[in-house]
This record gives structure tokens, C-alpha cells and sequence, in this order.
């Protein structure tokens, strides 16, 4: 036996708008650092990184010292990327390029 519910458009309005959330804005962040000196330390930021909620991806390039991140910045700011740098042994920089 089928069941029929009749839902009014203004009901039905009010259950999209509910169910519906704002899509989250990701920013690049580029950190740079000159302390690479082998490539273990590749794992150990990309992980740290990697961790954090609302990191996206974190992707360390070690030829260039260059460490790129995409993240919520309403979840992690610039300031708590570079300190969980930190916390693995590395110093990072906020770069503009």
C-alpha cells in the first residue's frame, strides 16, 4: 500500500533551504622554507598538514622549499599552517608567490 504525503511549496522551500549549506571557499596558501635537507621531511609536513581539519591538500615541494596548502580559512589560518610546520622541526614563511 503506497502512502501519499503532500508537501505544500512553501514546506517544500523551507526543507531545501535546511538541507542545502554555503560551499566552502578554499584558499591557496604558498609557505616557504629553506631548512629541507633530505626528503623524509616531505612525509612528515604533507602529514602534519594533511591532519589539520580543513586542510584540503598540503603538497611540499622540496627542490624549491616551496610547501602549497589548500584549506577552509574559517577552519586553519596562514598562522596555525606555519605552527604545525613547526611543530615537525621547520621553519615556514608565508609567501606571496
Amino acid at each position: 500500500m503506497a502512502v501519499s504525503l503532500k508537501v505544500s511549496a512553501k514546506e517544500q522551500d523551507e526543507r531545501t533551504w535546511i538541507t542545502m549549506t554555503a560551499p566552502t571557499t578554499l584558499k591557496n596558501t604558498t609557505l616557504r622554507s629553506d631548512e629541507f635537507t633530505c626528503p623524509s621531511c616531505v612525509a612528515k609536513i604533507e602529514t602534519k598538514l594533511g591532519g589539520l581539519d580543513g586542510v584540503e591538500s598540503a603538497e611540499v615541494k622540496f627542490s624549491s622549499g616551496r610547501i602549497l596548502v589548500s584549506h577552509d580559512p574559517d577552519k586553519v589560518s596562514v598562522r596555525d599552517l606555519v605552527n604545525a610546520v613547526s611543530e615537525v622541526g621547520y621553519t615556514a614563511k608565508p609567501s606571496a608567490i
